[in-house]
């Protein structure tokens, strides 16, 4: 049972004002899940998915066949893009919960990643595509925390796994169409990968365009206080207090520990990759096998995410955690080609259990007004725990084995799934059905 520090911090529910007639919604959950905001985002993270990973595959040739670089100066590009990411997404989210902006900060954030790509396209030396890869990133950074803030306050509390599953199916849906696009566009350029480059800002520009459909509800609620100052005025609107630790909901706190020895093992899908080529994969079916993760992953996420809904947060993402531990297990003493494209394959369920789940998980332990400030705060964490463990992982590839980063991975998933089981303060009651 929660504490008793925590007995005012129920998850979110929807807010009704009196007077209002309620409807019983008999539609499925799956279709209440999808309003109009949620579709639209789910476009707009399609979009710019295809946009960022039609570049993935081909970073690391352009830098080090077409520009010279290094294979340590990959390295650090990705490494210093990828922090820088993950730090600003506690700063966008707690900047749009003082000010409100989160349209402004979702649509500059989308189309600053588009605009950075196309720097990349022209850049002659390296150094140019750090700054552009650093631009991209912090598109990524700020666009992130509010954009998932507005799909939680755009969705049923009752059906807001499913509306997260329905997002992160999009977005790698898009991470499924990028390579494979990529490969088209690069035979038909004859190779060129600039040009390649180039035309993914074209999805991306059009994903940052489609944010200007969606609507805020927070912003619509506000507006209606303006202008009738007897309404009800949410948390959010009464005040805006400096963010402390200690104004962070317990157990919103007890979910970051628990979290940490996750991430803390978790370290980048590359070491997947490189122990797919050590069992004899070429460049084109690591490709193709990472595609199938994605493709996985996609399909997974809406079924998962309202799984969520139906029966816990907490059961669907240990049990993804627990997924995690045995595909780790499975690549530490992997010999064959066809069990690693299993292992992707599983590999694809893990993600879609614990991704977007994890998201409505955290939105769940917070107050309304703390949304985009918590998921920020959940991404930074997240983010710079995954460069300690890539770090990690590599040292004990290099001294240890390639087995041993995995072996690890393993015996962190465990221990948080084990807390997220043990730790009071983190069982939240199922969000069911109600109409």
């Amino acid at each position: 049972m929660p504490s008793p520090q925590d007995d005012d911090l129920e998850p979110p529910t929807c807010e009704i004002s009196p007077g209002d007639a309620v409807e019983p919604d008999t539609r499925p959950a799956w279709r209440r899940a999808l309003s109009p905001n949620v579709l639209r985002l789910g476009l707009v993270s399609f979009f710019a998915d295809v946009s960022s990973e039609m570049l993935y595959p081909l970073m690391p040739i352009f830098l080090t066949s077409v520009l010279g670089a290094p294979a340590s100066i990959v390295g650090i590009i990705e490494g210093a893009a990828e922090a820088t990411a993950s730090i600003l997404k506690t700063v966008s989210g707690r900047i749009a919960d003082r000010t409100g902006r989160r349209i402004e900060l979702v649509f500059g954030g989308y189309t600053l990643s588009a605009l950075a790509k196309l720097l990349i396209g022209i850049s002659h030396t390296w150094p140019l595509v750090l700054v552009a890869r650093l631009l991209d990133r912090t598109g990524k950074g700020f666009r992130s925390a509010p954009r998932d803030a507005i799909l939680a306050d755009s969705t049923d509390p009752a059906v807001c796994g499913a509306a997260f599953g329905w997002h992160r199916a999009m977005d790698t849906l898009g991470a499924v169409v990028g390579p494979l696009l990529a490969l088209v566009l690069l035979s038909t350029a004859g190779g060129d990968l600039r040009k390649v480059i180039g035309l993914a800002v074209v999805p991306g520009l059009v994903g940052a365009l489609l944010v200007l459909t969606v609507s805020d509800p927070a912003r619509r609620k506000r507006d209606v206080a303006i202008a009738e100052p007897e309404a009800h005025l949410s948390c959010a609107d009464e005040k805006r207090e400096p963010l402390r630790w200690a104004s962070i909901p317990s157990r919103f706190r007890l979910y970051l520990v628990a979290w940490l020895p996750f991430v803390l093992v978790n370290s980048s899908d590359v070491f997947l990759i490189l122990r797919a080529k050590q069992l004899g994969f070429t460049t084109t079916a690591v490709v193709l096998v990472y595609t199938l993760y994605n493709l996985v992953y996609a399909l997974a996420s809406l079924p998962l995410g309202h799984l969520s809904d139906k029966l816990s947060r907490r059961s669907v993402l240990v049990g993804g955690m627990l997924v995690f531990a045995a595909v780790y297990v499975g690549f530490a003493f992997a010999t064959e080609t066809w069990h690693v494209v299993v292992l992707f394959a599983i590999y694809g369920i893990y993600i879609a259990a614990t991704d977007g789940v994890g998201k409505a998980f955290a939105v769940d332990l917070v107050p309304r007004e703390l949304r985009a400030t918590s998921i920020g705060l959940l991404g930074t964490v997240t983010g710079i725990m995954t460069l300690v463990a890539s770090a990690l992982a590599g040292l004990l590839w290099d001294t240890v084995g390639p087995w041993a980063p995995f072996a690890l991975g393993a015996v962190g998933a465990v221990a948080s799934a084990a807390l997220f089981m043990t730790l009071p303060g983190l069982r939240v009651p199922a969000l069911t059905e109600t109409s």
